[in-house]
């Protein structure tokens, strides 16, 4: 295994985290991280927390996606979000995503940050056990509220 570095995400590594979203789901999510990059870097009102795994080649093979809750719904400006995590699946099993969790929340605690919150599909049993690993539990705080049309 080569050695990973991880750093701030850029502009520069949306076709990176799209094609390893793509090799994850199995469908392409463009328009979500068009959406996602074009918050994270055009706009001025958001710090940069989003962060991506690299190898020694400078290829990229995983990233985090979150952000700071800036008071939305009265929820604590303390808090954030983590949207989006994905590992290239020829790198899993290597530490990576707990790489890049230990260094988001890094960052985040230097911003004042005391909780983070994220959404898990209740079917996604691999996923719900990752985070659970990486110390997330049921959120006390918060529901999850759904209608259906």
């Amino acid at each position: 295994m080569n050695k990973i570095s991880i750093r701030l995400m850029s502009e520069t590594d949306f076709d990176a985290v799209v094609e390893i979203d793509k090799r994850i789901v199995k469908a392409s999510r463009d328009a979500y991280y068009e959406m996602k990059f074009d918050k994270l870097f055009k706009s001025k009102e958001f710090i940069p927390t989003s962060l991506v795994a690299e190898i020694e080649d400078g290829k990229v093979v995983g990233f985090i996606i979150g952000e700071l809750y800036m008071g939305e719904y009265g929820i604590s400006r303390d808090g954030a979000t983590l949207d989006t995590i994905g590992v290239d699946p020829d790198y899993r099993y290597n530490g990576i995503g707990e790489q890049l969790i230990s260094e988001f929340f890094y960052h985040l605690r230097d911003l004042g940050v005391k909780k983070v919150n994220t959404l898990v599909d209740k079917d996604d049993a691999r996923l719900i056990q990752f985070f659970k690993a990486n110390k997330f539990s049921p959120s006390k705080n918060v529901i999850n509220l759904e209608r259906s049309l």
